[in-house]
């Protein structure tokens, strides 16, 4: 394993120090080092290492989360009203009905199998989305009118609905039944997601309050500890009570960071901002060495042109669903086409749920992994780039605005 991270670090700094030089996205090197170091190419990573990847990029994924809710102002939030809770939703919404209209005539689906495919590929990235959106909050892009909060909170909610479609649907695939009540879950789950981070944070701050107020000084490293690990505890309280009571874990973690950025004052969120944007820097390349290293590049050649066509007709309907999202607000045309390029690119979510239908020996397991594979492929560097060199040109800058200007 010490070999495998030993490749994952070395290499993926290599391979985005190259990116960075030839001025592309950073993340397209690190995929591209995670296909070619994974099994289906040189086959350079030990077994065990590839064992825990799902929860390695799961802990990379708290990380920058964390550092999104630090620098999150509920108050600019509150600011968007409307369109932040739409875009939680409709985008998504709009690519499955995409493939629930086009699949069955082009890759040869049915309706239900197409609502699964529709769901596997409907979530956005938040892994590649949240640390852009980071970054322009602290430089202050987009600030005015609250763009990066706007695109960042959707991005956040997005994957739960999504998740939760995936799950009733595969359901139905199968032939079991999918209760009435299984939508339900999805604003209990983040309601409820919400309300247990917003608790901790509370509790978490007073504590941090008390042992200032008795001199005994809790070091801003000790404080990160202990948020990681209460993070962990959210994603296993998640999972402990699936089938249960449904929560959302990620959610949780954001609204703890939220929080603590309220209870604190400014230089200590910003310090604690800063010493997550630090651990980003090893859990980046965790994240999406591992993510390219899931890819199975065979997929795409059995996949053919008929996916690609569905994953671009998908991606239109989506850029339709962030137009509806910000009809009457005051967004100049250029902001709306960013929030649209924003919410393109695929990743995380595609690699952990796009093997599940095949696992499940659904008929439509083999094409659905053939189209996730691709997603990531063509919508993560396209996404990335897309936000990397549209930023400048089509949002305003407000210097005043900034939340965490660089040291």
């Amino acid at each position: 394993m010490l070999t495998s991270l030993a490749f994952v670090f070395l290499a993926g700094l290599a391979a985005a120090a190259l990116c960075q030089l030839l001025h592309i996205p950073r993340i397209l090197g690190m995929l591209a080092i995670g296909i070619v170091l994974g099994p289906y190419a040189l086959n350079l990573l030990d077994p065990s290492i590839l064992s825990i990847s799902a929860d390695l990029r799961e802990m990379a994924l708290i990380i920058i989360l964390l550092k999104a809710g630090l620098s999150l102002d509920l108050s600019d939030l509150k600011r968007v009203g409307r369109p932040a809770v739409l875009m939680a939703f409709v985008p998504a919404s709009c690519e499955i009905l995409a493939c629930i209209l086009f699949a069955p005539a082009l890759l040869g689906l049915s309706r239900i199998e197409a609502a699964v495919l529709g769901a596997v590929l409907g979530a956005v990235s938040p892994a590649i989305v949240v640390p852009r959106m980071v970054q322009l909050m602290e430089s202050g892009y987009g600030m005015k009118k609250s763009v990066p909060q706007l695109i960042l909170a959707g991005a956040s909610c997005d994957d739960v609905y999504v998740i939760v479609l995936f799950t009733t649907f595969a359901s139905m695939a199968q032939g079991g039944q999918a209760s009435p009540t299984a939508l339900l879950e999805i604003p209990v789950s983040v309601l409820l997601g919400i309300a247990l981070g917003a608790g901790v944070g509370l509790l978490l701050g007073w504590f941090f309050e008390r042992a200032f107020a008795r001199r005994h000084t809790v070091r801003n490293s000790t404080k990160v500890i202990v948020i990681l690990g209460l993070s962990f505890l959210f994603l296993a309280i998640e999972n402990a009570l699936k089938g249960f009571v449904p929560v959302s874990g990620l959610l949780a973690v954001v609204s703890m960071a939220c929080v603590l950025k309220r209870r604190s004052t400014a230089f200590v969120s910003r310090r604690l901002s800063e010493k997550f944007g630090k651990l980003w820097i090893a859990a980046e390349l965790i994240l999406f060495v591992l993510v390219g290293a899931a890819v199975d590049v065979r997929y795409t050649m059995q996949a053919g042109a008929a996916a690609v066509g569905m994953i671009l007709i998908s991606l239109l309907f989506r850029c339709g669903g962030v137009a509806l999202c910000t009809l009457r607000t005051s967004f100049t045309g250029k902001e709306r086409l960013f929030c649209a390029i924003a919410y393109l690119p695929k990743a995380t979510v595609q690699a952990a749920i796009g093997s599940v239908p095949l696992a499940m020996g659904l008929p439509c397991g083999q094409i659905v992994l053939s189209a996730a594979v691709l997603a990531i492929l063509l919508t993560a560097p396209l996404g990335a780039f897309g936000i990397d060199l549209s930023y400048r040109r089509l949002l305003e800058k407000d210097g005043k605005a900034a939340l965490n200007p660089p040291a």
